[in-house]
């Protein structure tokens, strides 16, 4: 995700997950560390989504039912349409 040079809370947000799993473009990641240096709400929300990880360890696909997974899909396609301004299917 190409950003401008100050990124909003809401951007941060997004890539948190990017940001975790070291996906994130080398200038991408700068401006969020710089974001989070400065954000004591985004920091906390990292610091949770660390913690959240580190309680739950690592699920895959292959650890949940076919049912578990596809409401896993509906919910993360929900979210994507109503935050992406897309209409819904």
């Amino acid at each position: 995700m190409a950003m401008t040079r100050d990124i909003t809370c809401h951007q941060a947000v997004a890539l948190v997950s990017d940001y975790l799993e070291g996906a994130l473009a080398r200038r991408d990641r700068r401006r969020l560390e710089r974001h989070l240096a400065d954000c004591g709400a985004c920091s906390a929300y990292l610091d949770q989504m660390r913690a959240t990880i580190a309680l739950s360890g690592s699920v895959g696909p292959e650890d949940l039912s076919n049912e578990a997974v596809a409401r896993l899909v509906d919910v993360f396609e929900k979210y994507h349409r109503e935050n992406s301004g897309e209409s819904p299917n």
